[in-house]
């Protein structure tokens, strides 16, 4: 066991662990059952499509105003504020009487939805460079958490009645923000000044892993979205035998991204480890793609997740060393709108390949897609070197 695996946690990062597990148990409750939900006020396909893309939409927007505040106000009260928006757009959503309340709380979410790379920048403060790969991936298990439990939870509260899940999420957090309040320390401590003149999309190390990430998010989602499909045409699977699917997903999820993650990056840099991710999540894609066979389908499931559960973490840390510390907040934040564009525009495209193309396509185009992610970091040169994937070369902005 290395050194950076038998240091202590810092003070306070297991603070920042549950109010993002909480933070994620809430927005699990909330995805499964808003479609059903939608449904009620008259809501076809598409509208219940746009309805999920609206979140991504409003996260675009937001994320990087709000981890830009967070480098010039802190990180605490951003979190705080994020979360209380959460409870207002869950509330919302809850007390709906009409389709375009649901669209007004989806927005309200999506545009507090920065809790998560702010919480990621606060654990790039607190970490030693050395310990900071694992911090990262236990805080990627905490995600897998919520995932787990949280439709768990929306299941149990919507034998109450259809209003009552987004009432538990809006009062889940609600006390997450008030816990944060009292529990959460503030990070960011340093008084360095911010450089004039630099954006973050313009440090060309970020720009490339903010077109990785959309790539990588855009494959995945694509499976996301689709594999219901998938399963019931090839394998009969019924709606809860495909959430026991995902289930086993998070599973697996949580057990890289808390522990497996942490003895890798020990042994072996993250731009080393990224690579090698993708091409799992590769393979995953296409051998689920071309399973016909339960044992090949369980086998790609395994492989994807696997590639999966070190390809996220190993991308933050990429991002935690290519962002001045100054301007960490603004970058994670330019990071999850990246994510947020692949989540608007992966799962209709995967959909209408699906329809159009065939059962197969959205898995074998998913797997293009991140084998064209593999070809740019190569390209790029980041699993070469650190330089390649961290200098940060400032294009001047017109006068």
């Amino acid at each position: 066991m290395s050194k950076a695996e038998r240091a202590p946690l810092p003070k306070g990062y297991m603070t920042i662990w549950f109010t993002v597990a909480l933070d994620l148990i809430g927005f699990g409750i909330v995805v499964p059952i808003l479609g059903v939900y939608a449904e009620r006020f008259g809501a076809s396909g598409y509208a219940v499509g746009w309805l999920f893309a609206t979140f991504s939409l409003a996260q675009l927007v937001f994320a990087p105003l709000l981890g830009r505040l967070s480098d010039r106000i802190g990180r605490k009260p951003v979190i705080i504020i994020s979360l209380v928006g959460t409870a207002v757009g869950s509330f919302v959503t809850g007390a709906a009487g009409a389709l375009w309340v649901l669209y007004l709380g989806r927005v309200i979410d999506g545009a507090s939805g920065a809790s998560l790379s702010v919480a990621q920048a606060a654990v790039a403060d607190m970490a030693t460079p050395e310990q900071r790969p694992k911090l990262v991936g236990m805080l990627g298990a905490a995600f897998g958490v919520g995932f787990v439990f949280g439709p768990a939870i929306g299941g149990l509260a919507a034998l109450g009645g259809p209003h009552v899940p987004f009432y538990v999420a809006a009062g889940l957090a609600a006390a997450n923000a008030i816990a944060a309040l009292i529990r959460l320390p503030e990070t960011k401590t340093s008084s360095a000044p911010r450089p004039k003149g630099v954006k973050v999309p313009r440090l060309p190390a970020l720009r490339r892993l903010a077109i990785i990430g959309f790539l990588g998010t855009f494959a995945f989602t694509a499976f996301e979205a689709t594999f219901s499909l998938f399963g019931s045409n090839r394998f009969s699977l019924t709606e809860g035998s495909s959430a026991g699917v995902f289930l086993g997903i998070g599973v697996v999820l949580v057990a890289v991204q808390g522990g497996g993650f942490a003895r890798l990056a020990a042994r072996t840099p993250a731009r080393h480890l990224y690579p090698a991710a993708l091409v799992l999540v590769v393979i995953g894609l296409a051998v689920v793609g071309a399973s016909k066979s339960w044992a090949l389908l369980i086998i790609g499931l395994l492989v994807l997740s696997v590639g999966q559960g070190v390809a996220s973490p190993a991308l933050t840390e990429m991002v935690n060393q290519a962002a001045p510390p100054e301007r960490r907040g603004e970058a994670m934040g330019y990071q999850q709108s990246s994510y947020a564009v692949g989540r608007v525009l992966g799962p209709p495209l995967a959909g209408s390949a699906f329809d159009r193309i065939g059962v197969w396509s959205p898995m074998a185009a998913g797997a293009a897609v991140t084998a064209m992610a593999l070809c740019l970091v190569l390209v790029w040169g980041m699993h070469r070197s650190a330089t390649a994937a961290t200098t940060n070369v400032v294009t001047p902005e017109p006068a």
